[in-house]
């Protein structure tokens, strides 16, 4: 299901912060190199469990490229070297051991519903976003 040529993004449909996130990276990935999925649909769950991921564990970003699952900071810096602005000097971050960045990733994660919020139901895309999501 997923493409070589281009990177699937798994997120949280009904969350905040997810859909502000899934934005910015269709308003900074020049190549429109990026798809997407919400992890509440058919082919979000597909995805992850073809990865050998829980996709009910929402507390997460999935990025999936060239074969390969990333999850957690790895995915979110992955994404960022792809896109356009100061975000991109994220990547080299990627040094630091995952067990560390993932600790202050988990806990943003752990209470984005709460500073955020949550929406009622997943992401509708605009009509000129339609064909980069999955």
């Amino acid at each position: 299901m997923a493409s070589d040529t281009h990177g699937v993004v798994l997120f949280d449909g009904v969350c905040n912060m997810c859909n502000s996130s899934v934005n910015y990276v269709i308003d900074h990935d020049p190549e429109s190199y990026f798809r997407f999925a919400s992890l509440q649909s058919e082919i979000g769950k597909a995805l992850a469990d073809e990865h050998g991921i829980d996709a009910g564990a929402l507390s997460t970003i999935i990025l999936i490229e060239n074969g390969k699952a990333y999850v957690r900071s790895s995915a979110a810096l992955r994404i960022c070297r792809r896109l356009s602005g100061p975000v991109k000097l994220l990547w080299p971050f990627i040094i630091v051991p995952a067990f560390l960045r993932d600790l202050g990733y988990r806990l943003v994660a752990k209470n984005r519903y709460r500073l955020f919020g949550k929406r009622e139901a997943c992401r509708l895309p605009t009509e000129a976003d339609r064909a980069r999501f999955l």
